[in-house]
This record gives structure tokens, C-alpha cells and sequence, in this order.
């Protein structure tokens, strides 16, 4: 009897342990799906929702009525390439070495798809890359960072773009370039095989130079004429050189960009909708930084891309996730692009990586129960002119970019990457452009150069312009937010040296 009994105690047992892992599977299918959507230089002020008077943008303007709208919403550096590291990685740009455009991630460097895969999550990269080469060999290629498959550029591309699948020699495919990387997005999801999936689609659209489709280029026929009397500095598509054109013709083509982006988007929503998947994915919509000077025609903000003002660092900023954000929400909360991955942690179950993050988590934005962030955001533009001088830190001949541009760089049709060892700190580290914002006070520092640093103080929710310089008039407040700054610095440049890896 006794024998018998514990035959069948063994039989529960094993019963209830191929239930339970039973149980782990369909919760680990059940859990989130994320897809990170990113325009290329587009601006807070463009697109329809946020009053754009010739933009036409509906699918964003639906995604901003029906899920979260941040209104308030940065990228973490304003311009590209060290922005996407920051939405990869929780971290400002500054601490593993991608202070510009062509200065690459650090390969040490653990992303959100590092994160996710470990756990059973399927990674995709689809369109602009922009943190290195996307080539075989490279150590800080999409595979390289984390993601199972990519077709990817090292930087922009255009209609008939030219893309490098999975690091093999890069192949033009025909058409239009949103529409091209969402077919493929959803390629990949389909391969997924109901495991959770992390896509990211990072279009090239709307940066120059511009091409946009007939049917696009026709919504826009009727821009204000004035727009002719003023010439703008840009891309050709014909000679990949400087050109100046008519400032009318060149908002024409790149509306029409925005326009196919935002169609492109709809697809991607209509297909996960069919598929059953819309309701339990977060799709998160953002720029990279500001609209660059020769598109800020109608933004009531001051600056543009490379510059630290609203305009070159506040962009869209949308999140739509049925299952969990089934009523409109609008968020005054300030946000960066530096907080998705440690949302994206938090919603998946995922621990942070165990180093200095700028991000937080924004599930208690998501779920409506803050009005206020409880610490700074920080902004730093390095001040590279030394950087050249020191070693480097990824074998150049790894640095070389393959798929080719229409835009010409430096004499070249691609994008060569660089990044640097930095292993002591100088006083000359702390300069270059900053900003610290907290509550509604942005305070931003200009560095003009031979140690010439003016400072202005801005309250951003009651004068989004930045025309009042409150710095002398609160010096109180002044003195702790610049101390503040120097102390995030320090943390930074810390990173900088390499010390977080050694842990």
C-alpha cells in the first residue's frame, strides 16, 4: 500500500510539474510584444496632432488620440546617433563614447535586445542603424548588440534603398523605403513563431536628401508660395554634393516623406490588428531630435537640430498598447528617449543591467499615476575637439561603413564610424553644451569656447519659446541646478573611461 501510494505521489508530482511548465510557457507567450518606431529628424511640431498647419500625418494623429500621448517628450541628445544608443542601452550617449554622428556605441555595451533574447524574446532591427557598421565582423553590428535579424544601413537611406540583411553585401531593393522596412518587420514577426518579440524599425525618412512618392508630393501641391522666396542649403540626389533649392520644393518632398512614414506605421497597425497581436503590443513612436533648420518653418519653439533648445531635443512622442491603455491619455510628465529601456525592463520582467542609468521606468506614466518625474533629465553635447588625438577603440578597419549613401561624407558614399579610449578626466571634459531640466526649470549652458560659458535658466511649461531668461532672477535655484549638472558630469565621464565595465 504503502509502495503504491507513493507511485502515485510521484505520478501527482509529475502531473503538476508538466502543468506547471505548462503554465510558465503560456504566460511567457502572453507576455508583451514590444516594437520601437523611430522618424529620422522629425521635430516635435511635425505632424498633424500637434497643430502642424500643412502636415498630413492620420495614422499618428489616431495613435496620439486613442494611446498615451506624451506631450513632453525628449531625445536624449539632439542628433541621431547618440540618441538611438540611448534608447538601446537606458544610458546617456556621453558615457560610451557616442557623442555625434559617426562616433559608434561601445561594445561592452548591454541593450534592451541583449536583455530580451536572453529571456526568450525574438529581435529584430529593420532600417537605419547608425551606431556602427552594419557589416559582418562588426562588433557593434545589430547582431552584435542583441537582435536575432536585421536589414539594416549604417545611416539614412531613400526610395530604392540599399540594405545590408544580416550583415551579408548590402542589395538594393525596390521602393519606397518605410513601406520596405515594415514589409520586413512583419516578415520577421510572422518567423517569430508565437514567441514574444522585440522589433525595432528605424526609418530614414524624414531626413535629407528627399524623395517622396507622386501621390505623396500631390498632398502638398498647394504650400503656400511665399515659402519659394527663400533658398535652403541640402543634399542632391543627383550629385550626392551642396545644393541650394527653392525652400518650397524641398518642404514639398520632405512632407511627403512623413506622409509615407505615417502610412507605412497604419500598415504595420492594420496587419497586427488582422494577426491578433495589436492588443497585447506596445508600439512606441518617437523622433531622434529636432527638425534640422531648413524644415523649422512653423514650429512655435526655439533652435533646431544640434541645438539645445525645445527645438532641437522636444520630439513626437506616442505609446499605444491596447491591453493596458484601453482610454486616451495625455502625459505633461517630461520623458526621454533614455527611459525606454528600463520601462521596457519593468513591463517584461527583466533586471536593468547593473551600471549608471539616466532612464527611469514609465510604467506609473503609462498607467496615469504621476503628474511629475521625480528626478533631472540631463543633455550634454561633448566637446570633441581632443578626441581625435586619442586611441582608438575599435579597430578601424571594423569602423569602415559598406552600405553605400546618396549623400556624400567626407568624400565618401558611406559612413565611417569612429570611437576613442578615454581613460583619465580633465577639467576640459566637463565642456561643451549642457542642460539640466527639472520640473518646469531647463537650465542651459553654452559653451562658447577658450572657457567662455553663458548660462540661462527657462521655464519651459509657461514659456515653451524660451524667451525669459530667469538665471540672475532666481540665483538661488540657479546655483543648486548647476551644481547638480557637475555632479551628473562626474558620474558621466566616470562611464567614460571604461570604469562600469569593470564591475
Amino acid at each position: 500500500m504503502m509502495k503504491i501510494n507513493r507511485v502515485l505521489v510521484d505520478f501527482i508530482g509529475a502531473v503538476v510539474m508538466i502543468l506547471a511548465g505548462m503554465s510558465q510557457s503560456v504566460l511567457a507567450d502572453e507576455r508583451p510584444n514590444f516594437i520601437l518606431l523611430m522618424g529620422d529628424d522629425h521635430g516635435w511640431d511635425e505632424t498633424g496632432y500637434n497643430g502642424h498647419p500643412y502636415l498630413k500625418t492620420p495614422v499618428l494623429d489616431e495613435m496620439a488620440a486613442q494611446g498615451l500621448r506624451l506631450n513632453r517628450f525628449y531625445a536624449a541628445h539632439p542628433t541621431c546617433s547618440p540618441t538611438r544608443g540611448s534608447v538601446l542601452t537606458g544610458r546617456h550617449p556621453n558615457r560610451y563614447g557616442t557623442f555625434t554622428p559617426n562616433y559608434s556605441i561601445r561594445p561592452e555595451e548591454v541593450t534592451i535586445a541583449h536583455l530580451l533574447s536572453d529571456t526568450g524574446y525574438r529581435c529584430g532591427h529593420f532600417g537605419k542603424w547608425h551606431l556602427g557598421p552594419v557589416k559582418l565582423g562588426s562588433p557593434t553590428n545589430p547582431g552584435a548588440m542583441g537582435f536575432h535579424e536585421w536589414l539594416s544601413h549604417d545611416n539614412f537611406f531613400e526610395i530604392n534603398p540599399i540594405l545590408s540583411r544580416n550583415g551579408d553585401r548590402p542589395e538594393q531593393i525596390r521602393g519606397e523605403s518605410s513601406e520596405i522596412i515594415v514589409d520586413e518587420a512583419i516578415r520577421f514577426i510572422r518567423s517569430a513563431n508565437r514567441k514574444p518579440f522585440f522589433v525595432v524599425v528605424w526609418f530614414g525618412s524624414p531626413h535629407e536628401p528627399y524623395s517622396g512618392l507622386s501621390d505623396d508630393l500631390a498632398l502638398y501641391d498647394a504650400i503656400p508660395g511665399k515659402f519659394n522666396d527663400r533658398e535652403v542649403r541640402l543634399t542632391s540626389n543627383e550629385t550626392g554634393k551642396p545644393t541650394v533649392r527653392p525652400l518650397g520644393d524641398v518642404l514639398r518632398e520632405r512632407y511627403a516623406e512623413i506622409t509615407a512614414m505615417d502610412r507605412s506605421i497604419g500598415r504595420l497597425r492594420n496587419w497586427l490588428d488582422q494577426a491578433g497581436l495589436r492588443d497585447n503590443t506596445l508600439l512606441w513612436y518617437c523622433g531622434d531630435n529636432g527638425s534640422p533648420s531648413g524644415a523649422s518653418v512653423t514650429t512655435p519653439l526655439r533652435g533646431q537640430k544640434a541645438t539645445m533648445y525645445e527645438g532641437g531635443i522636444r520630439v513626437p512622442g506616442i505609446l499605444e498598447w491596447p491591453a493596458k491603455i484601453s482610454h486616451p491619455l495625455e502625459s505633461e510628465v517630461t520623458t526621454v528617449t533614455s527611459d525606454i529601456l528600463p520601462t521596457l525592463c519593468r513591463i517584461a520582467g527583466v533586471d536593468k543591467p547593473d551600471r549608471p542609468m539616466d532612464g527611469i521606468d514609465l510604467t506609473a506614466v503609462i498607467e496615469d499615476r504621476i503628474r511629475e518625474r521625480a528626478t533631472p533629465v540631463f543633455f550634454w553635447r561633448f566637446d570633441t575637439k581632443t578626441e581625435m588625438n586619442r586611441s582608438p577603440y575599435i579597430p578601424l578597419e571594423l569602423q569602415a561603413g559598406t552600405t553605400p549613401l546618396v549623400k556624400m561624407m567626407n568624400g565618401l558614399y558611406t559612413r565611417n564610424f569612429h570611437n576613442f579610449h578615454h581613460n583619465q578626466i580633465a577639467e576640459r571634459d566637463y565642456g561643451g553644451q549642457r542642460v539640466i531640466m527639472e520640473k518646469q526649470y531647463k537650465l542651459v549652458v553654452m559653451d562658447h569656447g577658450d572657457g567662455i560659458e553663458t548660462e540661462e535658466l527657462f521655464d519651459v511649461r509657461a514659456d515653451p519659446a524660451e524667451k525669459n531668461n530667469l538665471f540672475d532672477l532666481n540665483p538661488a535655484l540657479s546655483r543648486a541646478m548647476v551644481s547638480r549638472l557637475r555632479i551628473w558630469q562626474q558620474s558621466v565621464l566616470t562611464s567614460l573611461t571604461g570604469a562600469d565595465y569593470r564591475r
